[in-house]
């Protein structure tokens, strides 16, 4: 319970918190709890939430993915250097590609739906929408309203 009259600032109560969570519920890779997952459960502003996180991710214990979330870090995740890596959408996307390249998704049979997706890589809905579009933009698969998307012909795959 936070205190919110104590001489502790509730930032750091949360962080308290959700650190205590990481380390006895989550594995390096897991998802941790949004900001607005925050501002629900320990009724605060946006402000707070984000302080409570950015003490984590300064502290180590976690890293955040611009349009993907904030996960907890591995060791080798601690003072490596944030350079470009490659967007979750994309990996997606790719790992699709090659599955449909090594004929284990057959043209015209339809790919995995959303909520798979969603489970199989931990990412948001969003994302697996935009790694389907970058598919359907690249002519890797077409997508039937209200049906789902389907693996091209494979005389329409990119060369």
């Amino acid at each position: 319970m936070l205190k919110r009259e104590g001489d502790t600032y509730l930032y750091l109560q949360i962080s308290d918190v959700i650190r205590a969570r990481i380390l006895a519920e989550l594995s390096p890779g897991d998802l941790v709890i949004s900001e607005a997952g925050i501002q629900r459960e320990f009724q605060v502003a946006r402000t707070t939430a984000r302080r409570a996180i950015r003490v984590l991710r300064n502290q180590g214990l976690v890293h955040t993915r611009q349009g993907e979330g904030t996960f907890v870090s591995s060791p080798e995740d601690v003072g490596r250097p944030s350079g470009p890596q490659i967007p979750l959408y994309r990996h997606i996307a790719e790992e699709i590609r090659q599955r449909i390249k090594a004929g284990e998704l057959p043209a015209s049979h339809s790919i995995p739906n959303e909520a798979t997706l969603v489970r199989q890589f931990g990412a948001a809905r969003e994302t697996v929408r935009r790694a389907v579009s970058l598919l359907r933009e690249q002519g890797w698969v077409f997508t039937v309203p209200h049906r789902g998307s389907y693996v091209s012909p494979e005389d329409r795959w990119p060369g």
